[in-house]
This record gives structure tokens, sequence and C-alpha cells, in this order.
């Protein structure tokens, strides 16, 4: 008698469903447990805050004062007008975008506001009003000139630059005489405004910044949309691949202009601050600080390819510089060395977070 060949399984062919057995183990795997560790180096952060500690506590030794609460009060208030831009610029670097405008944009802005209230004679707030639709103005222009063009955000950006340098500065000679405004500080409506964008808040008996407030929310604001809103998946996925994101139904156009007026909504709260802490404003202000901006993000952690950063890492970013530039001067060193700082300060950061970034991947 001849045995009857044992039939051969044929395989599963591929794309049909898995097994309950297979769902299972798959949904564990989903499950399984991440350290801690593996949890901390899968945050973009963790490379900012390490060299923020690292700096604190080298300034907490090279300078006496620094730790005093009057100088820490000093470092908070660098680090937050650098970080009320640094935020909104690093959400348009996870999108994968720059904007090298944002430097003179700060000054068109309270430009705009002392100019308009003073030739006008009208209430400081109608100035604040104007200035505010004008600068998103200009944030509109480069997103929605960047989506129309599909030029690089570095030569519109560039070309914003260059136009607002030249406007901030002839027409503050053609209607002012002079480089500078006028003085607006006794005209109605300038201290409520000043209340607003450049009062001080009393905390025991530290005087604290209103700017370190402003910072404050718009972390919180910034990092509540990247992390719990839709919004926030579709910059992180125009940031990774903008052609992948629109073919799966993210608006990037959108999402692209949308992230130009936030940068534009955080020059204008940067403007007002610096027209109402001073009461005059200089046309020649603000070239230059676009790239501490950028240099802040992306010690933070963001990426210059896009897609990866957090708003946090921005502002840990910003109080790195904020501890920088005001413990050199605590420690009585030559201010030439600020830039020098920096600068090893970017390297070492965009280093390190490029090795946390590779181990975390290596750790999934």
């Amino acid at each position: 008698m001849t045995a009857t060949p044992t039939p051969t399984p044929t395989p599963e062919p591929a794309g049909t469903a898995r097994s309950e057995e297979q769902e299972k183990d798959r949904t564990d795997e989903r499950l399984v447990h991440r350290s801690l560790l593996s949890r901390l180096l899968g945050r973009p952060e963790l490379g900012a805050v390490v060299g923020a500690v690292a700096v604190f506590v080298f300034f907490s030794f090279a300078a006496e004062s620094f730790l005093r609460a009057s100088s820490l009060s000093t470092v908070l208030y660098a680090s937050s007008t650098i970080g009320i831009m640094a935020v909104p610029v690093a959400l348009l670097m996870i999108g994968g975008e720059f904007d090298l405008s944002t430097g003179v944009m700060v000054t068109s802005s309270s430009l705009i506001s002392s100019m308009f209230s003073y030739q006008m004679t009208a209430n400081v707030w109608v100035g604040v009003g104007v200035s505010l639709l004008l600068t998103l103005g200009i944030g509109f222009f480069n997103g929605y000139l960047l989506v129309r063009t599909k030029l690089p955000s570095f030569i519109i950006t560039l070309g914003t630059f260059l136009m607002l340098t030249g406007l901030n500065l002839g027409l503050t000679k053609l209607i002012s005489g002079t480089v500078s405004t006028k003085g607006i500080g006794d005209m109605e409506g300038f201290t409520s405004a000043q209340a607003l964008f450049a009062s001080e808040l009393s905390v025991g008996s530290v005087q604290i910044q209103i700017t370190v407030v402003w910072w404050l929310a718009l972390v919180a604001v910034a990092t509540w949309i990247l992390l719990r809103t839709r919004a926030g998946n579709w910059i992180f996925a125009v940031g990774g691949g903008q052609d992948t994101a629109r073919a799966v139904g993210v608006p990037v156009a959108r999402t692209k202009i949308c992230l130009y007026l936030g940068v534009a909504l955080g020059a204008w709260i940067s403007g007002q601050h610096l027209l109402f802490n001073y009461d005059v404003v200089q046309s020649g202000e603000g070239v230059g600080n676009e790239l501490i901006y950028i240099a802040a993000a992306v010690i933070g952690g963001c990426l210059l390819t896009g897609g990866y950063g957090s708003a946090v890492g921005a502002a840990v970013g910003a109080l790195i510089f904020g501890m920088t530039s005001k413990g050199i001067v605590y420690a009585q060193w030559e201010p030439d060395w600020f830039k020098f700082f920096l600068g090893a300060m970017l390297l070492i950061a965009t280093l390190l977070n490029a090795y946390i970034r590779k181990r975390a991947e290596a750790n999934r």
C-alpha cells in the first residue's frame, strides 16, 4: 500500500490577516514597558537640558554674583526676550522651514506702533492694533509666497529681511527725520499698554519682567499644539516630508502659512515690549537676532531638516543663551567672548542632540 503524502501547508500570502495569536503578540509588543532612560533619550530637549545644567553649574562657580536672586531675575529676562521668538521659530523649523526676517520684523512691529500713534495723534492702543495687523501681514506674505512659488524659505525670507531693513531705516528717516522714533510716553493708553508688555511682577523680594510670563505662556500653548492637537500632527508631518503629508490629506499650504503667522505673532509681542520698555525705538535694531533665535531652537533639539523638535527645547535653548550672556558679565570677562561661547555651544549641542537621537532610535 502506498502511503499518502502529507500535504505541504501553503504559505500565507502577503497582506492577509494575521492569526489571533500573531495579533496578540503584536499587541503585546506595543505594551512593552519602556525604561525611564529610553523615554528620556527619546525627548528632543534632553541635550539642551544637559547643556543648561552644565552652563548653570559653570557660572555658579565662575561668577560669585550669578546665584543672587536679582541676577537670576536678570538671566530670566534676557532668556525671555529670546525665548518669545525662539518658540514660534522652533515650530516653524519643525515644519521644515526657516525665517531670516524675524530679527528686523520685531523692530518693524515696534516702529509701526510708535510712528502710527505719534503721527496720527491716536491712542497708543490704535497703533498697537495696526502693528498687529501689519506684522501678521508680513508673516502671511512670507508663508503665501512660499507655498505659491515653491522657492526655498531661505531665499524668500532673506528677501523680506533686506526689504524690512531698508523700510525700517528709510521710512523712519522720512517720517521722523532721524533714525529713531519720537517718544510717546505721554500719550493716552501708554501706561496700560506698558503694563501688558513691559511691566514687572513682584515675586517675594524679586522683580520679574512680564516678558517671562509671555514666554512661559507661549511655551505652554506651543507644547499643547504640538502634542495634543491635530495641527501638531500636521506640523510634524509637513516637516518630515510634505509630499507624503499631502498624500495622506494634510493641508500643507495652510499649515505652513499658519506657522509663519505664529512667527509674526511672536515678533509683534517682542516688538511691543521693545517699544513700551524703552519708549524710543532705534530703526537699525534687530539685525542678526534671527540667527540667535534659530540657534536657540537648534540647541533645543530642532533638526535643520524638520520633523523633529519641541517648544520646551527651544525655551531651554533660550535659557542657555540668557545664562551665557549674563554669566559672562557677572564673571567680569570681556563681552567679546560671548559670540565664541554661543558658537561653541551650538556645535556641541548639535553633536549631542545627534548622538542622543541615534541612541534613542537604537533603543526602540
